[in-house]
């Protein structure tokens, strides 16, 4: 092999060798490229994570995930139902007997009769009662920061989709009781707030028979009304609020002729008159005759 040829093909191999190495470390590169953009990209995911739910915290300081901001109108329209309509309504078409007797230990909560309810965001049965619920409680004291959410669409879920709202992080204010409120859990079914040891204590002993049928142990919502007078699961009919908005149900509830001011107008009547007996007829322009004769009834 004479020295020219042996010289080209060294050549030829350094050059080979050069691509070969060049390919290595494109290859390297572009390994390194498409880690690297893996990591920034679940960095990115990350810190967009955070952001997001550091923002969430801070707007929305009080709402749960599914609730939104109830019209000025819808809650003026349910928390001032006119006294003339509730007692048009009378009890309405409330379930007989929804409110029964408890003999517990009366609960009290700096010296006045406290209301406990029990309950969660998806819950349907609940979705109904709390519109009863909020237009009772209003006539002894002042509620704020209600939020609008609609209860689970889950397949399976009865009356899915129900108007309502949420009494997470609401508060309220009386001269006459106090009102203390747990939703158990948000619209998703994830965890939210949890009863306390003493809560607990009185929804083994008072959501369970013989104060519940069998069929019905452990139902929500569940309304302790001091200790003294029972309600587990809805009042009144679902069936009324559906396919309604929060405006439409408020706006509904001032006409003692619509369904729904006889379901659950009925059935804040009914939760009035055992609140007055809870406050010995306290307010007199609440506890009127119309109310104290519905107390026959619980």
């Amino acid at each position: 092999m004479s020295k020219a040829t042996r010289i080209r093909r060294e050549n030829a191999r350094e050059k080979i060798a050069a691509q070969r190495a060049a390919a290595r470390r494109a290859e390297v590169r572009s390994r390194l490229f498409i880690t690297g953009g893996s990591i920034l990209a679940v960095v990115a995911v990350v810190v967009a994570f955070i952001v997001i739910k550091a923002t969430q915290n801070k707007a929305g300081s009080g709402a749960s995930a599914a609730s939104a901001a109830l019209p000025a109108s819808a809650i003026k329209d349910l928390t001032t139902v006119p006294s003339a309509t509730l007692t048009a309504v009378g009890s309405g078409t409330a379930y007989a007997k929804s409110i029964t007797s408890i003999p517990g230990t009366p609960l009290t909560s700096g010296g006045k009769p406290e209301v406990l309810y029990v309950g969660a965001e998806y819950c349907p049965y609940c979705a109904t009662e709390r519109w009863a619920m909020v237009v009772a409680l209003s006539r002894f004291g002042t509620f704020s920061h209600l939020r609008g959410i609609h209860s689970s669409t889950k397949a399976g879920e009865p009356f899915p989709g129900t108007a309502t709202l949420t009494f997470y992080k609401s508060s309220y204010t009386s001269k006459y009781l106090v009102f203390t409120s747990v939703e158990e859990q948000t619209v998703a079914e994830t965890p939210l707030q949890s009863p306390t040891a003493a809560q607990q204590a009185l929804l083994t002993k008072y959501d369970a028979p013989p104060y519940v049928s069998q069929a019905n142990s452990g139902a929500i919502p569940f309304i302790d009304l001091g200790n003294k007078y029972l309600v587990a699961g809805a009042q009144y009919d679902p069936t009324v609020l559906t396919g309604k908005t929060w405006s439409q149900v408020a706006a509904a509830l001032k006409d003692p002729a619509s369904p729904i001011a006889k379901g659950a107008n009925g059935a804040a009547n009914l939760l009035t008159a055992a609140i007055c007996k809870l406050t010995n007829n306290k307010p007199a322009n609440v506890c009127t005759s119309s109310i104290t004769n519905l107390q026959g009834q619980i």
